[in-house]
């Protein structure tokens, strides 16, 4: 490749591995996949604008020019597949460029994305949509890549936290009995939920198509085992009210039973369990973060009631052992943030992003909470014999 290759930062390198879409915030533990800055594979592209008479380095350095450029030649390259793509990587390249914070993350079933953690550019799509964007759509998008490129980086620590280890003699939750089901297509085939798609990913008319939601009815049942179990171990108060729903940012649509679970513990988290009439449940955790289970039921994301059960097991038990932080707020856009730290150690898992709605008054008493329990929930008192 030699030079061809050579107009941004570091060596080139392959597209990161992708990551799975039901665990897209999923991060193995120790250490995270490696970061991936400059992809390889657009030399074809550093040809093409050559040809024209346009300097790769300029286009490389100047991301407003690039996207005027890459709206002229549209047609051409969607007439060569292997141009294309190798514009895609280019663009790519010049997006990470803009920031030191920015990667390049790719994911199974959808095109890669570059970006940071407040926000992330489909690189494909990009493309596609500059073929049709007026000239306005096109200054928004300018305007939208300078502005994040100016934005401050957030230098604050973010240690995750760490649960304890469940103490000599402490019952261990175990997960109740889920009832097996089958399930069949409008055709009367079977549907093998958990193992519908290749690597090819998800037919694309399985999106927004939620064939039987009834599979997660067994999510119930876990989340009052857990409830259960929460209420056994721990020094908590429980109390059941419909009233509690109204702790979500976001209304539940149907709520079925509300118990919220107070740790008599000071700086621990309380968690809310929503049960909706789906069926499905949202949780509730600490002051600024709902947790839905699952998070989609459609037929492209491919959830079962087991799959589900382990994400909702792994955050409520992770907060009761105090391996879950939360963080408000965060950077020049007030984001909100959380980490939660398995209690075995086997990995971790983190989110950040515009708050849900909530009042300015909910927002304040949140920020002045969070600042009294900087560096993560407490775990919670265990109850005494």
């Amino acid at each position: 490749m030699g030079t061809k290759e050579g107009f941004f930062e570091g060596e080139p390198a392959g597209m990161p591995t992708p990551v799975s879409r039901s665990s897209a915030l999923y991060r193995e533990e120790p250490g995270a996949a490696a970061v991936v800055r400059h992809v390889e594979g657009y030399a074809p592209f550093v040809d093409f604008c050559a040809a024209r008479g346009v300097p790769p380095d300029a286009l490389a350095s100047d991301p407003e020019r690039l996207i005027l450029f890459l709206r002229t030649v549209g047609s051409q390259l969607d007439n060569d597949s292997t141009l294309r793509a190798a514009a895609a990587v280019f663009a790519g390249n010049t997006i990470a460029g803009l920031r030191p914070d920015a990667q390049w993350t790719a994911y199974e079933g959808r095109s890669a994305t570059v970006g940071n953690r407040q926000m992330q550019f489909e690189i494909d799509r990009l493309l596609e949509g500059l073929g049709s964007a007026d000239d306005e759509s096109v200054r928004g998008l300018v305007s939208v890549l300078s502005e994040w490129a100016r934005e401050e980086l957030d230098d604050a620590p973010k240690m995750p936290p760490l649960p304890v280890s469940p103490t000599p003699g402490q019952p261990r939750y175990v997960r109740p009995h889920l009832p097996a089901a089958s399930y069949y297509s409008r055709e009367g085939e079977p549907i093998p939920y958990g193992r519908q798609w290749g690597t090819d990913g998800p037919d694309p008319d399985s999106y927004s198509v939620d064939s039987h939601p009834e599979r997660f009815a067994g999510l119930h049942i876990v989340a009052r085992v857990l409830i259960d179990y929460l209420a056994a171990v721990y020094d908590v108060d429980v109390q059941e009210d419909p009233v509690h729903a109204g702790e979500l940012l976001r209304e539940a649509k149907n709520a079925v039973r509300a118990v919220r679970l107070t740790p008599r513990g000071s700086g621990a988290a309380a968690l809310t369990f929503v049960l909706t009439g789906y069926p499905g449940v949202t949780i509730h955790a600490g002051v600024l973060h709902d947790f839905p289970f699952p998070v989609c039921g459609c037929d492209a994301c491919d959830e079962t009631a087991e799959s589900t059960a382990d994400r909702m097991e792994m955050l409520v038990l992770t907060v009761a052992a105090g391996g879950y932080s939360e963080r408000y707020p965060v950077g020049g856009r007030r984001w909100s943030e959380y980490t939660l730290t398995a209690v075995d150690g086997s990995g971790s898992e983190s989110g950040q992003g515009e708050p849900g709605p909530a009042a300015a008054a909910r927002l304040e008493t949140a920020e002045i909470r969070l600042r009294e329990i900087d560096g993560g929930w407490r775990p919670w008192p265990l109850r005494r014999n």
